[in-house]
């Protein structure tokens, strides 16, 4: 159940929208998937699906992304190519930032908040093993899971550190960063989900958030590219992240949704994404400085 605060909260801020994010926040999601192109082509396993007589959809924007029709997640996991690691579940809306990113071979790469590893995967995929990625998380459990998901998923070359990227030095330079600040996740609430939401909890996201963009910009390089994202809805961890940014020098690039992509209305140049059967609601924007 959606905590009444919060759905007072998305009924004022997107007054002609709530109805349809509510109904986003109480559906069951189909289950979406990355096949990882370091160990497995899209086009084999569409054929694979076939044959097991799977339904499915391919998502036209991304070539490794399927939606799976009739089938939970268990039965993703007990599948030999999810065991082989060339599968990882991951929400579509999870898979934007990393594609908006488009790491490239040799390129600095940072992602601030790693664990569990879903994107720091994604990104490693999308370069061929050939961008230098450093991947930071500072909780020791969701550490391990992170090093566990690089280990299964052959993302053998990034650096992993058990640290708060706000640790790292100031005199560090990266040519893109990655940063899907942690957040309140009211975006990702589906049905039969535990929901925790209060304004204490969403000021001290909002906080966190504002330290890490700050730092983001310190150890992007000139006119390299920041991705900065949330599963959250509200524009006190998206819009209002993205103003503190620019007023510390941040410049938006404008980005555009791809075809198909549900959408809320958001400031000039960034994405909401709105919640439903297909999609967790997002918010995703792109500086440089």
């Amino acid at each position: 159940m959606i905590p009444e605060t919060l759905l007072q909260r998305i009924r004022a801020v997107y007054p002609e929208h709530a109805a349809k994010i509510e109904a986003g926040l109480q559906v069951r999601r189909f289950v979406t998937l990355r096949v990882n192109r370091l160990k497995l082509s899209a086009a084999e396993f569409a054929a694979t699906l076939t044959q097991r007589r799977i339904s499915f959809e391919r998502i036209a924007y991304d070539a490794d992304a399927f939606l799976l029709h009739g089938v939970r997640e268990d039965a993703v996991m007990g599948m030999p190519e999810y065991a082989d690691g060339a599968l990882y579940l991951q929400s579509l809306s999870s898979m934007l930032p990393p594609l908006f990113l488009a790491p490239q071979m040799g390129e600095n790469i940072l992602d601030m908040t790693a664990a569990p590893g879903s994107k720091t995967t994604q990104l490693y995929a999308l370069s061929l093993g050939k961008a230098l990625i450093t991947a930071c998380e500072r909780d020791a459990g969701r550490f391990e899971r992170l090093q566990y998901n690089l280990e299964k998923q052959g993302a053998t070359r990034v650096n992993a550190l058990r640290t708060d990227a706000l640790q790292l030095s100031d005199f560090l330079r990266f040519d893109k960063i990655l940063l899907d600040a942690p957040c309140t996740g009211t975006g990702t609430i589906e049905e039969g989900s535990r929901v925790r939401f209060s304004e204490e909890y969403l000021a001290k996201c909002v906080k966190l958030q504002k330290k890490l963009i700050e730092k983001a910009l310190r150890l992007l390089k000139g006119g390299g590219s920041l991705v900065y994202s949330t599963c959250s809805i509200l524009p006190e961890e998206n819009e209002e992240v993205v103003r503190y940014a620019e007023k510390l020098g941040g410049k938006i690039v404008p980005v555009t949704a791809p075809a198909g992509v549900p959408q809320l209305p958001a400031m000039d140049g960034t994405i909401c994404v709105c919640p439903n059967e297909c999609y967790e609601g997002f918010f995703l924007a792109k500086l440089t400085k």
